[in-house]
């Protein structure tokens, strides 16, 4: 009977895969794996802004560029060694980046929001993205990090434009993409500072 279910769960997931198509990951999109011998390890991972994923056992997997079923056997190989047979790994792609904004700095009112990014990444600068982005979708827009950026703490500075006070906040970059710290992604707001420090040496 088990058997028959996991083949059942199986042609569902190729089925989803084929619909899928040829499609090539990029950073900021979201996928779900799956592994049908292992519930444990089926969790929700965000493809970083240098094209890697973090998988348990299997380490750091280039995803961006990929299809899913060359991420799913990327994750298959990483894991193999920890079960008796190979394990049947199935990945889809559940969200995807937002795209670059048609209408470029429309200001507060508008359909996007500036954010104004700087640090160790790949590309600092002001940014005109859609609203309701999110710190870790913007940070995909970057180009990456620098390979001396401090990720488990990113700071995010708010100016309150009715008040003019500033809070600053603390971002764990890792716990966010790894799924460790679910829920805790900011949705960020017109005139935000995102700053990428650097490593300090023992970090």
């Amino acid at each position: 009977m088990k058997t028959i279910v996991l083949a059942i769960v199986a042609m569902l997931f190729a089925t989803t895969a084929f619909a899928q198509g040829n499609y090539a990951i990029r950073s900021g999109d979201r996928l779900a794996v799956e592994v049908l011998e292992d519930p444990s390890l089926n969790r929700s991972v965000l493809v970083l802004p240098d094209g890697t994923i973090n998988f348990p056992f299997a380490g750091t997997i280039r995803a961006g560029g990929q299809t899913a079923a060359q991420v799913a056997n990327a994750i298959t190989s990483g894991i193999a060694s920890n079960f008796n047979s190979a394990p049947n790994v199935f990945v889809t792609v559940t969200s995807l980046r937002p795209r670059e904004p048609v209408i470029p700095g429309s200001g507060p009112t508008g359909p996007t929001v500036d954010v104004f990014m700087m640090g160790e990444i790949g590309a600092p600068g002001a940014k005109a993205l859609p609203r309701g982005t999110t710190l870790i979708q913007a940070l995909a827009t970057t180009g990456g990090f620098t390979r001396f950026a401090a990720t488990k703490r990113i700071i995010l500075r708010r100016t309150d434009p009715a008040t003019g006070r500033q809070t600053v906040s603390r971002i764990n970059y890792k716990a966010i993409a790894d799924g460790t710290a679910v829920g805790q992604d900011i949705i960020l707001a017109d005139g935000d500072v995102i700053i990428v420090p650097e490593r300090r040496l023992f970090e």
